[in-house]
């Protein structure tokens, strides 16, 4: 669908679409740059400050994944006016606002329209450093790579809307979500991380694989080493996957190898559409304890997940080194 736009020529764009990143990056100075979002969806919580706290950190993450600071954002909503009383959208609103609060960013405007369905979600701007922008393409071969939340945002959701578990144990998962990527983000640029993206939508698959193409590498993925929820393959046994999961895993079959013993749910787990995910950080392993320290003493989980390898984009899932 992108393929007629017209391209990218001004040379101040230093991350555009090419690449498929997280978030685009316009020069202002040499020490200068703009980093710029948007993301917005339908409500995976039944609590309205809840979704817009969760909605509000989601879009935040993508600047966190450049590894810029977000310093202003603008509301992007829909709702059904005369549906829903009005103060579950002001729920929704003061949810993103408690996010934006302790990511220091302000929120300068927005756009409501009518809808059927609710949506939330924000516009964001961010400063970084030109010089030390964390891309998605630039991961190379002895990379380790590390993941900063577990896998199964989707698959819990699933399982709320169809009330196969109940708020308590859909807790973990919230608070994975509202939580921000900001100290993750810290780390990765305080260690000289070479390459970071965010997992969101497209799964953990999809996402390595837009680092690992973007970076004409390989990915090596231990099954075993992943963080999940403690419920994620249970739910999935269940048959608590949504289409959106579905849809991922017959995609990311083109490019994903697994080794025979990586069990059936633990492969849709790799494919689970994540909403608010953590960092896939590629580091030197001769940094990989500079990483390690930073995200411990900023209290982020430390998953090493894999390594980067010689290759095209392909990845290869293993049981066991």
């Amino acid at each position: 669908m992108l393929r007629d736009l017209p391209p990218i020529t001004d040379p101040n764009v230093l991350v555009g679409t090419a690449t498929f990143d997280d978030a685009g990056v316009y020069r202002i100075s040499d020490e200068l740059a703009l980093v710029q979002t948007v993301d917005f969806f339908t409500p995976i919580v039944d609590d309205p400050f809840t979704f817009g706290r969760i909605a509000a950190a989601n879009a935040l993450s993508d600047v966190y994944a450049m590894g810029g600071r977000p310093v202003t954002a603008l509301n992007i909503a829909a709702f059904p006016m005369g549906t829903l009383p009005d103060d579950v959208l002001a729920a929704i609103l003061r949810g993103g606002a408690d996010a934006c609060v302790e990511a220091g960013v302000s929120i300068v405007g927005g756009h409501t329209v009518k809808d059927d369905e609710p949506k939330f979600g924000m516009a964001v701007t961010g400063f970084v450093d030109p010089r030390r922008i964390l891309r998605n393409d630039a991961a190379r071969p002895g990379d380790l790579l590390y993941l900063t939340k577990p896998l199964g945002t989707g698959i819990y959701s699933t399982a709320l809307k169809h009330d196969a578990i109940d708020d308590g144990a859909m807790a973990e998962a919230v608070r994975s979500m509202s939580a921000l990527n900001a100290r993750a983000s810290e780390a990765a640029l305080e260690a000289a991380a070479h390459a970071c993206t965010d997992i969101t939508g497209f799964g953990f698959l999809g996402h390595a694989h837009e680092l690992a193409a973007g970076s004409s590498v390989a990915l090596e993925i231990e099954a075993g080493m992943l963080p999940l929820f403690s419920r994620t393959l249970a739910l999935i046994e269940a048959g608590e996957v949504p289409g959106g999961t579905k849809d991922n895993a017959q995609q990311h079959a083109a490019f994903t190898r697994f080794d025979d013993a990586v069990d059936s749910a633990t492969r849709l787990a790799l494919s689970d559409a994540q909403t608010s995910g953590g960092l896939l950080i590629a580091i030197p392993s001769n940094r990989a304890a500079v990483l390690t320290e930073a995200l411990e003493r900023r209290g982020q989980l430390v998953c090493a997940v894999g390594r980067v390898a010689e290759g095209h984009g392909e990845i290869t899932v293993l049981a066991h080194r």
